[in-house]
């Protein structure tokens, strides 16, 4: 239970965020908003969170479960229940057979490949993550819309998303650690009045974190960690004196992921001339 001053601070920051979505939205003239949804906190939040902004400028709010062979039920019904509970347009399209047909045309294998393996499953998530990537871009130019990424701070810090598949083009969560994304999300859940909204982010909430790639059963054990709160707690250590005594999987993850904090490589002009 967050107290009176915890509450103030997150109603501040929730305000803060929609105010900002808001106008960049005005400014750019924008007639949509498009979200995946996986049935996990960050989508559901985000979806909490911009809900309201959608019905004040008038836009629709497209929400997409593009679910693929290694979704749980699980995880598409809260999907399912965050998209049909805060998007006014909301659809569940499963992309498997697509899935599996690009598969087949782009892999480049002798038939031996171990498809056990960390390095494939990291392969096909990637190529799971921008699959759905291009069905959310195209939907959103053919509304003159942009896509909302959900990734936050830790996520980031960790490189825990596929490059150039799923970031979006808006992120309302990216200044926030992961253990914040919770405390937000618990205060949104608090202020909420229809009672199927706030099942659907309360049951996100409540979830084991995952990918839904099929990578590991759960986020954290692609960090080495147990919990969020030692991943953030690690992080946090690291970057006020480079210490990884609490956690130095996490940190090398950080390292090891710094190419991707820096994308694209390339070389300046005044090397050339």
């Amino acid at each position: 239970m967050q107290n009176k001053s915890e509450n103030l601070k997150w109603a501040h920051v929730a305000d803060m965020m929609r105010s900002e979505i808001c106008n960049y939205i005005r400014q750019n003239k924008l007639r949509a908003v498009v979200l995946g949804e996986s049935g996990g906190i960050d989508s559901a939040l985000t979806s909490a969170l911009v809900s309201d902004v959608c019905k004040e400028l008038d836009i629709p709010f497209f929400g997409r479960c593009l679910s693929i062979e290694t979704n749980t039920s699980e995880e598409i019904e809260r999907a399912i229940a965050v998209g049909s509970s805060f998007c006014s347009d909301f659809k569940h399209v499963d992309l498997t057979l697509l899935y599996q047909q690009t598969v087949v045309a782009i892999e480049e294998t002798d038939g031996n490949e171990n498809c056990n393996t960390k390095e494939y499953k990291l392969r096909m998530g990637n190529i799971k993550a921008r699959l759905r990537m291009i069905y959310l871009y195209n939907l959103a130019q053919k509304h003159k819309g942009i896509v909302l990424g959900t990734d936050n701070y830790t996520e980031w810090m960790l490189g825990f998303w596929t490059l150039h598949g799923d970031v979006g083009d808006y992120n309302l969560l990216f200044g926030l650690w992961k253990t914040e994304v919770y405390k937000l999300a618990n205060f949104i859940v608090s202020t909420l009045q229809d009672e199927r909204q706030k099942a659907a982010l309360l049951s996100c909430i409540q979830c084991f974190p995952t990918d839904g790639l099929g990578i590991t059963s759960t986020d954290v054990e692609q960090f080495g960690a147990t919990s969020y709160d030692e991943v953030d707690a690690a992080l946090q250590a690291y970057l006020i004196d480079g210490s990884d005594k609490i956690n130095p999987l996490v940190v090398a993850r950080h390292k090891a992921s710094q190419f991707k904090r820096e994308n694209p490589i390339f070389v300046k002009r005044d090397k050339y001339f």
